[in-house]
C-alpha cells in the first residue's frame, strides 16, 4: 500500500507518495501526469520518510544544496529507469540538454544513435519532481522545453539554483510551452 502526504513549497502545493521505505512519488499538484503510479488504495498517513522528505524540500527550496539524500524507488520501464537514472547524475544547479542525455544512452548501449525525443518522453514521465531533477534538462538550441510542473516552475527551479541562465530562454510559442 502506499501512503501520501501533502507539502506546501513557495511554487505551489506538493503530492509526496511513499511505500512506507521509499518515496514513490513527487508531483506539483495540477501538473501533468499527476500522481500517475500513485496505487487506487492509498492513504494519508505520517511516517518518517515523509519528515525526511519536507527536511530535503525546506533546504532545498531556502537555496541550498541538500546535503543528504531521500530515498527513492522509481517505477518505470527499463529504458526510463536508464534515463532517470541518467538524471540523478545531472549536477545542482547545472543543465544539460536531451541530445546529451541521448548520446550518453547511445554510448552506454553501443548504439550509433538515440532518439533524443525518446528521452524527452522518459524525462517527462519522471515520477519524483526536483529530487530526481528533471527541470535540468533543456533544449539544445537552450529553450527551456517543456516541465510536467509548467514553464514557470522550471525556470523558479532553475533560477533557485542558481543554474546560468545566460544562454537559455523561454519559447514564445509551440508545444515546448505547454506542460510535457
Amino acid at each position: 500500500m502506499q501512503y501520501i502526504s501533502h507539502y506546501n513549497s513557495p511554487l505551489g502545493r506538493i503530492l509526496l507518495a511513499a511505500d512506507g521505505e521509499y518515496l514513490t512519488g513527487l508531483w506539483f499538484e495540477g501538473q501533468k501526469y499527476f500522481a500517475r503510479g500513485l496505487d487506487r488504495e492509498h492513504g494519508e498517513r505520517h511516517i518518517p520518510l515523509f519528515e525526511t522528505a519536507a527536511q530535503w524540500l525546506d533546504l532545498y527550496f531556502s537555496g541550498r544544496e541538500p546535503d543528504f539524500s531521500v530515498p527513492i524507488r522509481l517505477a518505470g520501464t527499463p529504458f526510463q529507469n536508464e534515463v532517470w537514472g541518467l538524471l540523478r547524475t545531472i549536477p545542482y544547479g547545472r543543465t544539460v540538454t536531451y541530445g546529451e542525455l541521448s548520446r550518453r544512452i547511445a554510448a552506454k548501449r553501443g548504439l550509433a544513435h538515440m532518439s533524443a525525443q525518446a528521452v524527452g518522453g522518459a524525462v517527462g514521465r519522471n515520477p519524483i519532481s526536483i529530487i530526481v531533477p528533471c527541470h535540468r534538462v533543456v533544449g539544445s538550441d537552450g529553450n527551456l522545453t517543456g516541465y510536467a510542473g509548467g514553464l514557470d516552475k522550471k525556470v523558479k527551479l532553475l533560477t533557485l539554483e542558481r543554474a546560468d541562465m545566460t544562454s537559455l530562454s523561454v519559447p514564445k510559442s509551440g508545444t515546448a510551452v505547454s506542460p510535457s
